[in-house]
């Protein structure tokens, strides 16, 4: 129960030496077979005895001394006339350690690398060092396996901005096929003859990668990456709300309290001084202000741009939004206790103090602090049902007042149907429609669809993606902060591909 895996052998004896439990065994009585001419012998020419590290019980270490026999070959003309018998289930040929405690280092270098995983193992009472723990990990075997149908290649960097490798993996079962040292075209255009069998290769808009599936897999479909066609759609969105903000900023109510009015005086005192030829030290020496902050107000060429509306989490409150603004509207000096009394009736069960404070922040207004640029997009790029009501009513206050974001709203949510709804068929419909319309931005987004178009197409008809990719890439990042950039390619590569 204790040692099951010395199954295959006898034990004779087992002695506890103060933190060492030694084993002592030895082989079964049975033929063996000749590595040289695969001849069973049985005559015994002398017995040897192994000294093996085993996997730790407890906080005990323990020590196998495992005696073998050397045996003499009888078979006529072979070229050895004695062999030393192997229990391949207990150790390795040569090997100073049992199989159990071989396989438990390599899992934890996979995981942990060498010095802490030399940490974890001192705590289990093995005692090892930490190339030897990379050692053992670099002679396991990369698992080989079938080209896979359906490949998906990203890049991934080594060094940010200076080297970057190639990896690639299943699409379907996310197993890693293999990391290249570079992103060049003519590296994956060689792996890709020499590994031939891929049918659909997922990617993203790298221009190198398509032409090394061109050249290295000819035969095979092109899946452009459903994710980065929506975040190069969302650029290109950020771009026409940035170009047209003065159109909707200024759309409906807009509310005036203290935040703002501090933040318009700010704004001009600012820009005041600076209309002056005083430079951002200077400023900030004049008003006692920190360097920082003159530089935020610096840089905004109007106090609009630095409105932003707070954050507010969900709260019970929210359901009776409605209620609120129509009563305050009808009746500004209304008392809060008798808005208590009406939103019980109606199923409110919070506190007075949460209704207090969610009055006192102007929640239930009718009027709205315009929203950040980033932040219109992000309500533009989001499913209706997904936003709050409240922001959902802003977002169709503020569409209508600008032609160019009535139509932009219109392409994304056309987009977005093609995307969801795979139907690849109707891109050239939406890329006409796009440019019909007098949106500059998204006539440059459509002019990469167009360059791309084939793997574009794919990508919005077939279910493949790069998302396995993405998380593979995340697990790769791990791997690469647990070693501090300083070991080599050929170690991150056998991490990765092994873990």
């Amino acid at each position: 129960m204790l040692f099951p895996q010395l199954a295959d052998v006898v034990l004779e004896q087992v002695i506890t030496e103060q933190q060492i439990v030694r084993v002592r065994a030895r082989t079964r009585s049975v033929a063996a077979s000749c590595p040289a001419c695969g001849v069973p012998a049985r005559r015994v020419h002398a017995y040897h005895t192994r000294r093996l590290a085993d996997v730790p019980v407890g906080s005990h270490t323990v020590v196998v001394d495992l005696r073998v026999r050397r045996l003499v070959c009888e078979a006529r003309g072979c070229v050895r006339q004695t062999f030393r018998e192997q229990v391949r289930q207990v150790a390795a040929r040569y090997a100073r350690r049992t199989v159990g405690l071989a396989a438990l280092i390599v899992d934890l270098a996979v995981v942990l690398a060498g010095r802490a995983g030399v940490a974890v193992l001192a705590r289990l009472a093995v005692k090892v060092s930490r190339t030897t723990v990379l050692r053992l990990l670099m002679s396991v075997p990369a698992p080989a396996g079938p080209v896979p149908a359906v490949l998906s290649v990203d890049d991934f960097a080594l060094r940010r901005g200076n080297s970057y490798a190639t990896l690639l993996i299943d699409a379907v079962t996310h197993r890693r096929i293999d990391v290249l040292p570079d992103r060049k075209a003519a590296t994956l255009t060689a792996w890709l003859r020499e590994h031939p069998g891929a049918q659909v290769v997922c990617r993203d808009g790298s221009a190198a990668y398509a032409e090394a599936i061109r050249q290295g897999a000819p035969d095979a479909v092109q899946v452009s990456d459903r994710w980065h066609l929506w975040h190069g759609l969302a650029a290109a969105v950020e771009k026409t709300v940035v170009a047209h903000s003065r159109c909707w900023h200024t759309a409906g109510p807009r509310r005036t309290g203290a935040l703002t009015e501090r933040t318009r005086r700010k704004h001009a005192q600012v820009h005041t001084l600076l209309g002056l030829g005083l430079g951002l030290g200077e400023c900030a020496r004049h008003l006692g202000w920190g360097f920082n902050t003159v530089k935020r107000y610096a840089r905004a060429a109007s106090a609009n741009d630095l409105l932003r509306p707070p954050k507010y989490g969900a709260t019970l409150v929210d359901h009776h939004r409605e209620h609120l603004r129509r009563r305050l509207a009808e009746e500004p000096g209304v008392a809060v206790t008798h808005l208590l009394a009406e939103i019980r009736e109606r199923g409110y069960t919070g506190s007075a103090n949460l209704l207090v404070r969610y009055l006192n922040q102007g929640r239930a207004d009718p009027d709205r602090t315009p929203p950040s640029p980033r932040r219109l997009v992000s309500w533009l790029m989001s499913r209706p049902d997904d936003l709050p009501p409240h922001r959902r009513r802003h977002l169709e206050e503020l569409i209508p007042a600008c032609p160019h974001l009535t139509a932009l709203a219109a392409r994304v949510r056309e987009f977005a149907a093609i995307l969801t709804q795979r139907r690849g068929h109707d891109l050239d419909d939406w890329i006409s429609t796009v440019r019909a319309d007098d949106l500059p931005a998204l006539h440059s987004f459509t002019l990469g669809l167009e360059k791309d178009k084939q793997a574009v197409i794919a990508g919005l008809t077939l279910p493949y993606s790069n998302g396995p990719m993405e998380g593979t890439n995340t697990k790769v990042k791990l791997l690469k902060r647990q070693m501090y950039g300083r070991a080599g390619f050929a170690l991150l590569r056998q991490r990765i591909l092994l873990s």
